[in-house]
């Protein structure tokens, strides 16, 4: 395999974009997610489709050993990473005291934990070539606290921030660290935490072109790479370190009403 990218929480939605991108480009893929059934399916389209190499691994990301199987599992298969995408997410709309807690504990695993300790394992092989590309999956909701989302907001302030942090790390190594923030998208995300119902979602852009402008952005070192915005919402993230936390508190609760 050459020019291999991992990615995980391709099955569907911005993942599964981004795996037709790469495999576009001739590339060959490591593909990331729980669904058996898809991964195979998508394993066989960019297959047939692009002449690449897919590997399939069927992983709970949640579980707390998940990015060192993955890791201990390339490394016996000798397939070298060049491009690691930690994009699996997931969301969920509820006050932080009534919300079930194991689905918060696994929401801070998949969108922190793994993608970390994924980084932290394939980062310093990318350091010691001097080559290597990562691009984690943020969001623009990583700009303010989330009342309504008060984990899921959390959690992508922490990617952020870390993203951004090791992009200034590893600047002069020849490894670029890229952090993606889109906006509402219309992707499987929207209904599975169930902000598909909010007025949050009442206008969504396309998977498709979140994932090219990431994967563009990637591929070009930047370091901030935002999508899938219009412009009132690009306004709104520019004037709100200026605003009353107060006041931006109560209009971000209001927008996570279920409809």
């Amino acid at each position: 395999m050459k020019n291999v990218a991992l990615i995980t929480g391709a099955s569907s939605g911005i993942g599964e974009d981004l795996a037709h991108i790469h495999a576009e480009h001739g590339h060959d893929l490591v593909i990331v997610a729980r669904s058996k059934d898809k991964l195979n399916a998508l394993k066989k389209e960019l297959e047939t489709k692009h002449k690449v190499s897919v590997k399939v691994l069927v992983k709970d990301l949640s579980n707390v050993d998940t990015a060192k199987e993955i890791y201990d599992e390339l490394k016996s298969e000798n397939i070298e990473i060049e491009y690691l995408i930690n994009n699996a997410g997931f969301g969920g709309v509820g006050a932080f005291h009534t919300r079930d807690w194991k689905k918060d504990e696994s929401m801070m695993m998949v969108n922190m934990v793994t993608p970390t300790y994924l980084t932290r394992l394939f980062l310093p092989e990318f350091v010691a070539r001097k080559s290597g590309r990562i691009l984690n999956v943020s969001s623009t909701a990583s700009f303010l606290p989330g009342p309504g989302q008060a984990v899921y907001f959390a959690t992508k302030a922490y990617m952020q921030f870390l993203t951004n942090a090791l992009w200034q790390e590893v600047k002069d190594s020849g490894v670029t660290v890229t952090n993606l923030m889109p906006g509402a998208t219309a992707s499987g995300f929207g209904a599975r935490s169930g902000m598909d119902k909010t007025s949050m979602f009442s206008h969504t852009a396309s998977s498709r072109r979140v994932a090219e402008d990431g994967y563009n952005g990637m591929m070009a070192g930047k370091l901030d790479v935002i999508t899938g915005m219009n412009f009132m919402g690009r306004l709104t993230i520019k004037l709100a370190p200026f605003l009353p936390k107060k006041m931006l508190l109560k209009q971000i609760q209001q927008a996570q009403n279920v409809e």
